[in-house]
């Protein structure tokens, strides 16, 4: 498919005004088209919208969309299947134009619903990502920075030594880790990883810079899209500094769930993340060799990953980012988890949760590691997860944050004002701000 079409952005542009648009002028059409049938047609799409939004109450009610549906998915959807509806009506009547206009309604008002409700949610920015594949641009690796000074200077200090050139970009570049600069996947069938360079990674002899490796929610992909804005925008406004990082796939497609562990089924994803992702960022990228600067980082299915990992990995992850992930990996479904990633080991699928985990480290085995744990408000889902591991986190010796977005839901909402948070709240433990005073 059109790479053009795959990236082209869904959220914010004006695609979803002009289907609702074209939608509602198209039903419009149909329903004046023959007054005396005005009342029918109003009840046909009247009662599909109804069916539709009872239908939803009652799926939600029943937890099969894994929580609450964000606030306006549910009428984006009862107003499309309305619209539909007419626009139904239209196509069964004469004349040929009534029923020109009844396609245009149909085809104009699913888009919208669809939209709509991706809207709503506001994680997936492209049909890239709905479709869990690769869109972006293949990745040129950056210069490394290998003089002295840099291989000495002190990584906590860089936002003073760092001064920028007059040349450097406004804004960081988003690529796919794909061919020569794929990143090894060893014994797991991981998806191409996203790479971003904030500016100050893209000038001659760049500093060398923290490291980020972020993993998006299930169902989805290794799309870079919020994380990219959000680390613009920090870097805007600390001299083009930001981490360098890499969005890798925890899931291996859409749908599966591996529970962030090897396993007979899904493959290595556990050996991937933590071992060959690593070697090949320090062999390859213009990073900070002490691990200290690296965070391990991820939303909804890749926060509880990230949870796991920066829990288990302390010597790999220095720092930790769960941003409104589940509990513990497979919580949505744990009998399930214990079949597919354990073999049916149940031993082993509680001794996985980041909880346990946490509890049972040496003491001081988080010294000096920082741990942020997001939610949004009216996460009744993972947010009270959420909570709970910050407090365990807390008592096994990690410095804990936490971020509650007000008003917002498992959303993209939630994603952007905890990134907003979280980034500015590393700057400092990664050498990119001043200590906090």
């Amino acid at each position: 498919m059109n790479r053009f079409v795959l990236s082209f952005e869904l959220i914010d542009s004006p695609v979803l005004v002009v289907c609702a648009v074209v939608g509602a002028l198209g039903a419009l059409a149909v329903i004046v088209w023959a007054p005396r049938r005005l009342i029918l047609t109003l009840a046909v799409g009247a009662a599909a919208g109804v069916v539709m939004f009872i239908a939803t109450r009652i799926l939600e009610g029943m937890d099969m969309f894994q929580g609450p549906l964000p606030s306006g998915a549910i009428w984006w959807g009862a107003g499309a299947a309305a619209a539909a509806a007419v626009g139904v009506v239209g196509i069964c009547r004469r004349p040929w134009l009534r029923r020109v206009f009844g396609i245009l309604t149909v085809i104009a008002s699913l888009l919208a619903g669809a939209l709509g409700v991706n809207a709503a949610y506001g994680v997936t920015h492209n049909l890239a990502a709905i479709l869990g594949v690769q869109a972006l641009d293949p990745a040129v690796l950056p210069q490394q920075d290998v003089s002295t000074d840099a291989s000495t200077a002190d990584p906590a200090t860089l936002y003073e030594r760092w001064d920028p050139p007059a040349d450097m970009p406004a804004k960081g570049s988003v690529t796919a880790l794909t061919g020569s600069t794929q990143i090894p996947t060893g014994q797991y069938a991981a998806r191409d990883a996203s790479l971003y360079l904030p500016p100050a990674a893209q000038v001659a002899n760049p500093p060398a810079l923290p490291f980020l490796v972020f993993m998006m929610g299930q169902p989805g992909s290794p799309d870079p899209t919020a994380l990219a804005k959000s680390l613009d925008a920090f870097a805007a406004k600390n001299k083009g500094l930001a981490p360098i990082a890499v969005v890798v796939d925890q899931l291996t497609a859409p749908e599966r769930d591996p529970a962030c562990v090897d396993s007979a089924k899904f493959g290595a994803v556990s050996t991937y993340i933590n071992q060959l992702v690593p070697q090949w960022a320090e062999a390859n990228l213009n990073i900070v060799k002490d691990h200290r600067y690296w965070v391990i980082g991820g939303f909804s299915n890749g926060g509880a990953c990230a949870a796991q990992y920066g829990a288990k990995y302390p010597d790999t992850w220095g720092q930790m980012l769960d941003i409104m992930g589940n509990e513990f990996p497979g919580s949505e479904h744990p009998a399930q988890t214990v079949d597919d990633a354990f073999a049916g080991d149940a031993a082993a699928f509680e001794a996985s949760k980041p909880a346990v985990i946490m509890a049972a480290a040496a003491p001081g085995a988080y010294a000096g590691h920082l741990a942020i744990f997001t939610w949004g408000s009216e996460d009744t889902t993972f947010g009270p997860g959420q909570l709970a591991n910050s407090k365990v986190a807390q008592t096994a010796g990690f410095t804990a944050l936490t971020h509650v977005v007000e008003g917002a839901g498992h959303t993209g909402e939630a994603l952007d004002g905890s990134l907003a948070f979280a980034i500015p709240a590393l700057a400092p433990v990664l050498g990119l701000t001043a200590p906090a005073s």
